[in-house]
């Protein structure tokens, strides 16, 4: 059993399998609400232990290569068999950038699931941020005031940015100005695994962007 080590605790690293079965319950959620049916229940689904530690998650729609949907949790707030019902239902009918997912949609898109370490601080001077974060291992989170924005892991390398348009990019996702990671806002990282769909219903896969 593999784990990661963070300031905040020990967490269990999934397996495939168990990345398999995260895809599998979010589609199935999505599938079940759309058709009009009762709410998939995830306790009766077999799902492997780590699935009742709570966990941070994303669930994200892509639709012929097109962003359809992501949303999720980014705080290990609830089970992560919860985080993954719930996020899978915003992912498809709550994000505000897009209408609501039809049924009928549900062939041409992807599903992919990022279970998130916790969020943590980077405690380094402004000016060193862009030496000391990794692209591809990495998701970013920047905070100033009431500010706060989100980029997951896989964003960087999917958009070929650099570190600094990384941390730009997360600003502006924060409604700030593209340097405010220099200017007084705060700038934490947390780690992904990210299982996804190689094709709509296709084979589950377990995604990386680093070299380990």
């Amino acid at each position: 059993m593999s784990t990661f080590i963070s300031n905040k605790g020990e967490y269990i690293i999934l397996t495939i399998s168990e990345g398999k079965q995260a895809v599998t319950l979010a589609r199935d959620t999505i599938e079940t609400l759309l058709r009009g049916e009762q709410r998939v229940d995830s306790s009766s689904r077999g799902l492997a232990r780590v699935f009742n530690e709570e966990r941070g998650i994303f669930v994200t729609l892509t639709a012929r290569s097109d962003l359809r949907g992501c949303i999720g949790h980014p705080y290990p707030d609830s089970a992560l068999k919860d985080a993954i019902v719930d996020s899978a239902i915003s992912a498809a009918t709550r994000d505000p950038r897009f209408p609501a997912v039809q049924l009928s949609e549900m062939d041409t898109i992807t599903v992919e699931v990022t279970v998130l370490t916790p969020p943590e601080r980077i405690d380094v001077p402004p000016h060193e941020l862009p030496d000391t974060i990794e692209i591809g291992r990495h998701g970013l989170i920047v905070k100033m005031g009431f500010n706060s924005g989100l980029l997951l892991p896989q964003v960087a390398p999917e958009n070929n940015f650099s570190v600094i348009e990384f941390l730009n990019h997360t600003c502006m996702k924060a409604a700030l100005p593209p340097d405010a990671w220099l200017n007084g806002a705060e700038v934490y990282w947390f780690e992904g695994q990210i299982f996804k769909e190689s094709a709509p219903r296709g084979e589950i896969i377990e995604e990386s962007f680093t070299s380990e």
